[in-house]
């Protein structure tokens, strides 16, 4: 098991639309915390040498745009997922996810 100071959170029906700086790119959140998030599901054509990349997230009761600095990478020739640090974000993210924690919480309690 991995360790955390925050767990991850799989919260469903998130679509993430990300920019590397030259183009655009969709995805879904995989999982996410208050300071990292997993974005699955996305082009191979995103450039992963890029430091920031800005993302939009969207879904149910969501949106929020965040710049996000990528760690990893998993590619399998059709799409890929990402692991990235969240670098800059809206207290209103934080505020969701705390809420998040709270009702994942209740449900394993």
């Amino acid at each position: 098991m991995q360790n955390r100071e925050y767990r991850r959170l799989e919260i469903p029906h998130i679509q993430a639309d990300i920019s590397d700086g030259k183009g655009f790119f969709s995805g879904e959140v995989k999982n996410l915390s208050r300071f990292g998030l997993s974005i699955t599901d996305i082009a191979v054509d995103l450039d992963n040498s890029s430091d920031i990349y800005s993302v939009i997230l969207d879904g149910p009761g969501t949106h929020f745009k965040l710049l996000v600095r990528p760690i990893w990478e998993q590619n399998d020739g059709i799409s890929k997922t990402i692991g990235a640090r969240i670098e800059n974000s809206p207290w209103t993210w934080t505020e969701f996810v705390m809420r998040q924690e709270s009702l994942a919480n209740e449900l394993t309690a």
